[in-house]
């Protein structure tokens, strides 16, 4: 095992970043505190990153790949369970980082590239859920594409505020049930 003092510096820097700027905010996180949390020279974090947004920016990095192969879990003809094995796949992806998914939606609002590498995320989740769909009702007319934003949105928000919420598994499943309902009448 890894002691902190043997990881690299850059990812000690990151993890210092990460916890300060959830306590106390980007703004009011100076980067000597940073420096003294990673046990590093406060030139050392101006070395890795140049200015203090670039800070946030490879945090955004350090969220979990949320890519998920369509083939492990797709149902043919069920877009109910495809869609519960889909949340579930992304669930035990983003579970790991609610509190940095928090954070950077949190300061998506004043730092415009950790915004633009969110809607990028977002945009990825929307394809995906889109082509489970499309791949378990080969056949639907509805609109699929509304029907992918709509659930992307739910579950972007259930990550986005995850540590304010118990278990939003019941909510979650009455909105799948929802929109799987509406997308087989249309078949």
């Amino acid at each position: 095992m890894v002691s902190d003092d043997e990881r690299p510096a850059r990812e000690r820097i990151l993890d210092a970043a990460e916890t300060l700027f959830a306590e106390d905010g980007f703004d009011a996180t100076p980067t000597s505190r940073i420096a003294d949390r990673a046990g590093v020279p406060k030139g050392l974090v101006h070395y890795y990153f140049t200015r203090k947004p670039d800070l946030l920016e490879a945090l955004v990095d350090r969220l979990p790949d949320e890519r998920v192969d369509p083939a492990a879990v797709v149902v043919a003809g069920d877009v109910v369970e495809s869609l519960h094995r889909l949340v579930a796949a992304l669930d035990a992806s983003l579970g790991s980082s609610a509190l940095l998914s928090h954070l950077l939606w949190r300061e998506a609002d004043t730092h415009p590239a950790v915004l633009a590498a969110l809607h990028t995320r977002f945009d990825l989740l929307v394809e995906q859920i889109r082509d489970v769909i499309r791949a378990s009702l080969p056949a639907c007319g509805a609109d699929v594409d509304g029907a992918a934003q709509l659930l992307a949105s739910a579950v972007s928000y259930r990550h986005s505020v995850a540590r304010h919420v118990d278990d939003g598994a019941v909510a979650m499943h009455r909105e799948l049930r929802f929109l799987a309902t509406a997308l087989e009448r249309s078949n």
